[in-house]
C-alpha cells in the first residue's frame, strides 16, 4: 500500500504543533541544520528555488531571507502544514503550492535548486522522487536534502535506540497529543537508508557531486549533489 494518504492524513493532524515538537526533539538544533541546508545550496541569484516538503516553511523563508533576489515556491502536499506556513510568513514574498512529490508540477529545467528537509523516509519511491528533483532542475542546479539516518551501532546506539524508540514518542503523546505519529516518524528512521546508500541512491537518480555531512550523534544527515 502506499505510504501517500496515510502520511498526509497523519501530517495534517500535527501540522498546528509540529514546529514545537521540532525544536524540542532536536534540543533546538533543528534551525541550525537547516540555516546548513539553504548554505549548501547556494545563491540562485533572481532563479527560482523549490522548498519541497516545506512544511510549515521554515527552509524556503530563511532561503527567500538569505538570498534577497530570489523566488521561492514552498511545497507540500499537507494542506494544512501549508495553511501554518502562510501564518508564520505571511509578510514573506513566497508562493506556497499544493505539490505531491512524486509527480511535480513544474517544467523540466526549471529551479537552480531544490531542497526539502524530511521528504524521502516519507516516500515509496526515494530514486524516482529524486529523478523528478533532477528533472525540474537546470542544468548546473543543486539538491540539498536534511533527513533522518539510522544511527551506527557503536556504545552509545542503545541510547540513542531508546530516545527514539521511547523518548520521541513520549514526547510526541505529551506535546503533539499524536503519541502514533511520532512512533512512526522514530520508526522510519531506524528502518531507512544509511547515509552511505541514500548518496548512492542519488547518484542513481543521475545527480554527481554528492556528499553528505552528519548531525547530532549521527542520526540527522544533510545530502547534496548537482545536476
Amino acid at each position: 500500500m502506499s505510504k501517500g494518504k496515510s502520511i498526509q492524513r497523519m501530517f495534517d493532524a500535527i501540522a498546528g504543533r509540529y514546529d514545537l515538537m521540532n525544536r524540542v526533539m532536536t534540543l533546538g538544533q533543528d534551525q541550525k541544520w537547516r540555516r546548513f541546508v539553504v548554505h549548501r545550496a547556494g545563491d540562485p541569484g533572481r532563479g527560482l528555488i523549490l522548498d519541497l516538503a516545506t512544511g510549515t516553511g521554515d527552509i524556503a523563508a530563511l532561503s527567500s531571507q538569505t538570498y534577497e533576489d530570489c523566488r521561492v515556491i514552498g511545497g507540500d502536499f499537507s494542506l494544512n502544514m501549508l495553511m501554518q506556513a502562510k501564518k508564520r510568513f505571511a509578510g514573506r514574498e513566497i508562493s506556497w503550492q499544493a505539490t505531491d512529490a512524486n509527480v511535480l508540477p513544474f517544467a523540466d529545467d526549471t529551479f537552480e535548486s531544490v531542497t526539502f528537509g524530511y521528504l524521502l523516509r516519507n516516500v515509496d519511491d526515494v530514486v524516482g522522487v529524486l529523478r523528478e528533483v533532477n528533472r525540474v532542475l537546470k542544468a548546473g542546479g543543486r539538491v540539498v536534502c536534511l533527513d533522518t539516518t539510522p544511527p551506527e551501532k557503536n556504545i552509545i546506539y542503545p541510547f540513542i535506540q531508546l530516545y527514539l524508540r521511547v523518548g520521541i514518542p513520549l514526547l510526541g503523546k505529551l506535546i503533539a497529543r499524536d503519541e502514533n505519529a511520532y512512533a512512526y516518524l522514530t520508526g522510519s528512521t531506524m528502518d531507512f537508508y544509511s547515509a552511505d546508500e541514500l548518496a548512492l541512491a542519488f547518484q542513481q537518480a543521475g545527480f554527481s557531486a554528492v556528499g553528505y555531512q552528519k548531525f547530532m550523534l549521527g542520526t540527522i544527515a544533510v545530502h547534496w549533489g548537482k545536476k
